[in-house]
């Protein structure tokens, strides 16, 4: 990552960033992402790995996070309930559309 975190980058898939990194990012302290990942929040890359890395893709499940628990004052376990049906509808509006695309006529 270029230094300075202020810098705009552009995240490609296959970017990991560090504990620290993605803490800074998202708006958290490194304890709080520790205490999240413990909740079952977010996951590293690989949890048994030291330290830990995680994809790219993980800042933007913790900036949603941070705003549902500041707009909604909701604690980790309810933030990882409400960020599952969150996924879980995105997954189903997906496969819909998939399925629509393939009905003739439409």
């Amino acid at each position: 990552m270029p230094s300075g975190l202020s810098e705009a980058f552009w995240l490609h898939e296959h970017y990991q960033f560090s504990l620290d990194e993605l803490a800074e990012l998202a708006g958290l302290t490194a304890v709080e992402l520790r205490h999240w990942v413990d909740e079952g929040l977010v996951t590293p890359v690989d949890l048994a790995a030291t330290p830990w890395r995680f994809s790219a893709d993980r800042l933007f499940v913790l900036q949603r996070a941070c705003r549902l628990r500041r707009d909604f004052e909701l604690e980790p376990h309810g933030l990882a309930l409400v960020l599952q049906l969150l996924e879980r509808i995105e997954d189903l509006e997906t496969e819909m559309r998939a399925l629509r695309a393939r009905l003739p006529g439409v």
